[in-house]
């Protein structure tokens, strides 16, 4: 059975994500000034993960809402049992993942959903930094893509920092930007052991070099001295 047969966007989701979609389109418009480069450098029609920075919870909905192809979207378990939040999240189909933990299952449905040919939209840091400054990447990101052998597309997000919504209410319509970088090829990982998780941590990295020679000097963090400017 092929991957496309055993995964598929459930008929509820082909519904409420475009409206979403737009409304969120709608709702960050209004409250901020959106700028969206690098479009072209989207592999359209074909399997990739898409790897953002993750300053605050405006950055999935941002991404997800000007993204021009149809993302399937890792969440916070925990976001869930916020009121509004965790509504969105269901009514998306965003996929639960629970901070820190190794979950084989949750492994196996991402990289089903890859393979069926839906481009994932991931946050390598595993969770919100709170400030610009970007964290160091955790492992998952370099396994998902040994996995599938998939291209990255670094989303570089500047703007969501978390005084985004007070800025907004007082009408001064902070700028966002959505800065889409070159599709990455991770190294093969062939190494064993011990050496095999230093070399999954150093192909995450590589990720986030890639992220940081997009993103403005503040926002590069632990990757500051070990920027990959787009060449």
């Amino acid at each position: 059975m092929s991957d496309r047969q055993t995964y598929h966007v459930p008929l509820k989701f082909r519904i409420s994500r475009p409206i979403l979609k737009a409304v969120f389109r709608g709702i960050f418009r209004v409250l901020g000034r959106v700028k969206i480069s690098g479009k072209e450098n989207i592999l359209y029609g074909q399997r990739y993960v898409v790897a953002m920075n993750h300053v605050s919870i405006f950055d999935p909905p941002l991404a997800g809402a000007f993204w021009p192809e149809q993302l399937e979207i890792i969440g916070a378990s925990d976001v869930f049992e916020k009121p509004v939040q965790g509504q969105v999240l269901k009514a998306y189909g965003v996929i639960p993942v629970h901070r820190g933990d190794y979950d084989r299952t949750l492994f196996n449905k991402i990289i089903s959903v890859i393979r069926a040919g839906y481009p994932l939209l991931i946050a390598p840091e595993g969770g919100r930094s709170h400030v610009p400054a970007m964290r160091r990447a955790m492992p998952g990101i370099a396994y998902i893509v040994e996995q599938t052998h998939v291209p990255v597309i670094p989303a570089a997000l500047v703007g969501t920092t978390e005084d985004f919504w007070q800025r907004a209410k007082r009408g001064d319509r902070p700028p966002l930007e959505i800065r889409i970088g070159k599709p990455i090829i991770l190294p093969d990982i062939t190494a064993k052991g011990s050496e095999k998780h230093e070399a999954r941590q150093n192909n995450a990295d590589l990720v986030m070099r890639h992220l940081a020679g997009l993103l403005p000097e503040e926002y590069r963090g632990v990757y500051a001295g070990s920027v990959i400017f787009p060449s």
